[in-house]
């Protein structure tokens, strides 16, 4: 790992709650193993990791305040389901707060919740990585999952959609216009 992720490791630690930053550590070295498996940029999947839930722990009110400063654009659903912030959010603050130059983390960070449609590997990666790390246990399918994973980027994929959809339908929560183009876009495939 080099010098500059683990000094931001010391940073996040500071940031996150400690339920938050097991789950980081978690997405980050599943992202780290799944990057070696699929040919995928290490440290780009590490930094993607560690930093995709950098504004998970910011009260609402700060997280809107720190969209109107970077302005994040913010959909309807976003606005309804705060949760949902993190994602845009913590793209925007990976580059400003945290000096992160490659599209391609920001790119991941931004797509970590919805997932987007034609994802690139390293997107496709955190998305995953964020639902099968060590820490998840309640998902139905999650052995299968994982095994996918280390498999098939796009399958994986396609069953997380799937469940996140099955059980956002159960739920009184909106479900993101984004999660549903990117469930359209994988099962098509």
């Amino acid at each position: 790992m080099n010098e500059k992720i683990i000094k931001l490791q010391h940073k996040i630690e500071k940031k996150l709650d400690e339920y938050r930053y097991e789950h980081t550590l978690g997405v980050m070295y599943t992202a780290a193993a799944l990057a070696m498996r699929h040919e995928v940029d290490l440290d780009e999947a590490l930094l993607a990791g560690l930093l995709h839930d950098c504004a998970k722990c910011y009260p609402d009110e700060k997280k809107f305040e720190l969209c109107e400063k970077y302005d994040v654009e913010l959909t309807d659903v976003e606005r309804q389901n705060t949760a949902l912030i993190h994602a845009k959010l913590g793209a925007v603050l990976a580059r400003e707060k945290y000096d992160v130059e490659s599209d391609a983390v920001c790119r991941a960070i931004a797509t970590h919740t919805t997932g987007a449609p034609a994802m690139d590997k390293l997107q496709q990666i955190v998305f995953i990585a964020d639902y099968i790390e060590p820490h998840r246990d309640r998902a139905g399918r999650l052995n299968e999952i994982r095994y996918a994973a280390f498999e098939d980027l796009d399958k994986a994929c396609r069953m997380i959609l799937t469940d996140t959809l099955t059980y956002l339908s159960d739920s009184p929560k909106m479900v993101d216009p984004m999660t549903k183009e990117t469930y359209d876009y994988y099962i098509s495939d």
